[in-house]
């Protein structure tokens, strides 16, 4: 199978970043299975937990699902916390759609009674409740403890530098053991750079038995077991009733007049 994953970082901008996630990518998926990474190219990709600057990447990630099934990708996994643009693809796309927010939140609940989150800064972590809302899941949660990351691009530093390494693993380690003493059975980092830089530090234990989810690996194995879900279920894995559902054929000629070459996978597209 090949699955796109969708990174919102811009590639030249995060240092060591797209390397270790390559690698951590490499060292978790199936021997059959395809994974390439795209990452930011158009515009911004250092700067999304500010939603204006998440709205103008999200042009890209929808535009990039539409490329992935025509180059036929098996699935669409978009790799940031704040999933963007993850309706939006799920509306467009045929194949499945997975957010690595999404499928965390998720998962966590599978491997424990309640889950907590540490995110970088206190601007992220109400975008990041938002996500917790929507899944429906705000009851499973114990709380949420934040690092100092104003600026998250500092976060490249802890791939090369081992000072600045060291002092953001020990920011981890102290905001998850504050949301474990409060509750929380499972610990997701909130931040795919974090995520990548914790999983190439091998840090999988919050203390007192609670695990700490690494939301790549998960958003990985989810991808592979959608598509093999998918083909069982006859392409059928996404709902197309109600929330993913695009424009019907009874419409849709008139939508394009207006909007262009939109919703590939509805019939009429010449």
């Amino acid at each position: 199978m090949k699955l796109w994953y969708q990174s919102m970082s811009r590639s030249a901008a995060w240092g060591h970043y797209h390397p270790v996630l390559r690698r951590i990518i490499d060292g978790v998926k199936d021997p059959d299975t395809e994974v390439v990474v795209h990452g930011i190219t158009q515009i911004g990709g250092v700067a999304d937990q500010y939603r204006y600057l998440e709205y103008l990447e999200s042009g890209e990630v929808m535009r990039n699902v539409v490329t992935a099934m025509d180059q036929g990708y098996d699935a669409f996994l978009i790799g940031n916390i704040a999933d963007p643009g993850l309706r939006e693809c799920r509306e467009i796309a045929n194949i499945p759609v997975l957010g690595l927010c999404e499928t965390a939140l998720h998962l966590a609940s599978i491997m424990g009674a309640s889950f907590s989150l540490v995110t970088l800064n206190e601007k992220f972590t109400a975008r990041i409740l938002e996500n917790v809302d929507r899944a429906g899941l705000r009851t499973r949660l114990a709380g949420t403890a934040r690092m100092q990351m104003e600026r998250i691009l500092d976060l490249k530093e802890g791939f090369t530098d081992r000072e600045a390494r060291s002092r953001i693993l020990e920011q981890f380690q102290a905001a998850a053991a504050e949301t474990v003493a409060r509750g929380a059975e499972v610990v997701i980092p909130a931040g795919g750079v974090a995520m990548a830089l914790l999983a190439d530090a091998g840090v999988h234990d919050a203390g007192r038995g609670a695990p700490v989810l690494n939301g790549i690996t998960s958003l990985i194995k989810m991808g592979e077991m959608a598509v093999r879900m998918n083909r069982l279920m006859g392409g059928r894995f996404t709902s197309k009733r109600l929330a993913y559902a695009p424009p019907g054929e009874d419409q849709i000629a008139e939508i394009r007049k207006h909007y262009g070459p939109v919703y590939p996978t509805v019939p009429g597209l010449t």
